[in-house]
């Protein structure tokens, strides 16, 4: 089919603000492509960073790596960002690139659905409001809804209850007695933060994490000052830290001797700090290191040999009106209790309902497991983009990266249909399975499958989170769009 000489720039839906949301806009608009509008749940953007609120929340990738590469900032206060450091960066980004003519605040996708005879995706809101438009891309993240911990009695409980994620600062915790369950990548932040403050704090664990030292410490002045007045040596900062995080991809996913190391540091950390041999005995793990999150932290092993923190790791069988209640039968009466319990990793997009063509919904084209085609598009739904998808996550590097990576292959397709205005492109099926195949097959020698259950297993046990490479490697995949991965039709149907 010729190409059409008077181009209409597709109009373009973009699901969330967070770190995928804004660098996708930006990247959008710096090409050209201004008919854009950004719909965010919430009241202001910020994804995770602005819902993860609770005391001493921090990142576990360092600033300077941790930051969109067109838009370096100098002046980060420590080697790893605190979380008001982080939103203020993305406040900057929208001020800077005039993004908020773009953004609807307090405008929550209900569904969208793909309408055939138009090639046109409608999005509607839960007030019910409709919107259209050529392209729909999903920013909404991985670590974006709460996971609460399945457990009779909790909506019985009569005392303070929320999660991690939704942290409650109106309530005083200075002298109550706290349940905390949970001892993943956000309590190793809080825990330490309010154990001087409870008058007990009742930590359950349901498995041991392994914790490495975290290498962080402010920056000097003139740390900051070389930073910026030196252009070259923030890019070569910056190139230091993603090398040195990349090599570790070996230990994860070829080389997983190498993560001995590792567990060596961790058991010594654990030993200097925890003096109390009932609790030593059990914060050591007893499967592989790496194949859950391994979790940095200073403060959470003196946290734990605490005096008035009691670790326990007695399944628990109930709540009920008053606390907490183990297997064993023993009772913890608690003024408050804390989830710190993670999130629905591999429930992607969740709770959007998704239908593309032929009335068919993203549930059903996933119900034997989520996959798309380079974590980006899925075979039936055309036109519809996924940022951090299925099997892009990270264990070793920065997922701004790989998020990079994303925003420019995205980009390419955008420019693609603005050839053919009101085409649509869908990703061949044997192709998205194709690629779906090598990923797996990658998966099954890494360190995430050696046996545990993690969060990067989905309930069938299939890993839909990660990517089995470096994050170079996947440069390179989405480093150009091939229209032959792709099929192209109109709203006849008739192909191009």
């Amino acid at each position: 089919m010729t190409q059409n000489s008077s181009r209409k720039r597709p109009s373009i839906l973009i699901i969330g603000t967070g770190f995928g949301g804004l660098g996708m806009a930006i990247t959008l608009k710096q090409a050209g492509f201004t008919n854009l509008t950004m719909l965010e749940k919430a009241h202001r953007v910020g994804g995770t960073w602005r819902d993860n609120t609770y005391p001493g929340a921090a990142c576990d990738v360092q600033s300077h790596f941790y930051s969109y590469s067109f838009e370096p900032r100098h002046d980060w206060s420590r080697k790893f960002g605190l979380q008001p450091e982080i939103l203020g960066y993305m406040d900057h980004c929208v001020e800077k690139y005039q993004l908020g003519e773009h953004i609807r605040c307090n405008a929550e996708v209900k569904e969208a659905s793909f309408d055939e005879r138009n090639n046109q995706w409608i999005v509607t809101l839960t007030s019910g409001e409709q919107l259209t438009a050529s392209v729909l891309i999903t920013a909404t993240g991985q670590l974006n809804q709460p996971a609460w911990p399945k457990l009779e009695g909790l909506d019985r409980f009569q005392g303070k209850l929320f999660h991690s994620a939704r942290w409650d600062h109106d309530y005083d915790l200075a002298g109550k007695h706290v349940a905390v369950i949970g001892t993943g990548a956000s309590a190793i932040q809080f825990v330490p933060e309010i154990a001087p403050k409870v008058k007990q704090l009742d930590l359950f664990q349901r498995s041991a994490a392994w914790v490495l030292p975290k290498p962080d410490r402010p920056f000097a002045a003139w740390e900051q000052a070389a930073f910026r007045k030196v252009p070259a040596w923030d890019r070569i900062y910056r190139y230091l830290i993603y090398w040195k995080n990349e090599s570790r991809a070996l230990a994860f996913t070829r080389f997983s001797g190498l993560l001995g190391i590792y567990a060596n540091q961790a058991k010594c950390e654990a030993n200097r700090w925890v003096t109390d041999p009932a609790k030593l005995k059990h914060i050591i793990p007893d499967y592989k290191i790496g194949c859950k999150r391994i979790l940095i932290s200073n403060d959470w092993y003196p946290a734990i040999n605490r005096p008035n923190v009691n670790l326990i790791t007695d399944p628990i069988d109930h709540i009920d009106e008053y606390g907490v209640v183990t297997r064993g039968g023993q009772h913890h009466p608690v003024d408050a209790i804390i989830c710190g319990t993670g999130f629905r990793a591999s429930d992607f997009l969740s709770p959007i309902r998704i239908t593309g063509r032929s009335g068919k919904t993203l549930n059903e084209a996933w119900q034997n497991g989520a996959a798309a085609f380079k974590g980006i598009t899925v075979s039936g739904f055309p036109n519809l983009f996924m940022l951090y998808g299925p099997n892009t996550n990270l264990a070793h590097n920065s997922i701004l990266y790989m998020l990079e990576s994303q925003f420019r292959y995205v980009l390419g397709c955008v420019e693609t249909l603005e050839k053919y205005p009101g085409s649509a492109m869908d990703v061949r099926q044997d192709r998205q399975d194709r690629f779906g195949r090598v990923v797996q097959q990658r998966l099954k020698d890494t360190v995430w499958n050696s046996g545990c259950s993690s969060w990067y297993l989905d309930a069938n046990g299939r890993n839909t989170i990660n990517w089995p490479g470096f994050t170079f490697t996947y440069r390179f995949a989405t480093r150009r769009v091939d229209t032959a991965d792709y099929q192209f039709s109109y709203p006849s149907t008739a192909s191009i």
